[in-house]
């Protein structure tokens, strides 16, 4: 089995920072892409960010030039960065990997179970 789990949310004024971690573990072979997404109260999951395993990343435009998402390869372990955060920041934060397991030949996509983000005065 595998396993990724968040971590790092929690509550924060306007303007502040917080970094997300996501930890992946279990029988795996090799990790591709990773990514955050969002989720706000009656809204649809989003992408925020994404990460090939050469670091190559892409944004969404609404979080570009505050937000910063990085990889630990050999952790396994995938990190957003956030600064200047806003009120509309708030969010649960999902990270999402497609990855290979021991002993398959195909890929999977994994979701961890979230963490909250809350940017608030």
């Amino acid at each position: 089995q595998v396993q990724l789990v968040e971590s790092g949310g929690g509550l924060v004024q306007p303007g502040g920072s917080l970094r997300l971690s996501c930890a992946a573990s279990g029988s795996i072979f090799s990790i591709y892409a990773m990514g955050w997404y969002r989720q706000a109260p009656g809204k649809q999951r989003e992408l925020v960010a994404t990460i090939t395993n050469s670091g190559r990343t892409n944004y969404a435009d609404s979080v570009k030039g505050r937000f910063t998402i990085s990889r630990d390869n050999p952790k396994n372990t995938l990190y957003l960065q956030m600064n200047s955060l806003k009120p509309e920041d708030t969010a649960v934060y999902y990270c999402n990997a497609n990855l290979r397991r021991v002993p398959t030949q195909f890929t999977e996509t994994y979701w961890g179970q979230g963490t909250q983000v809350t940017v608030s005065s």
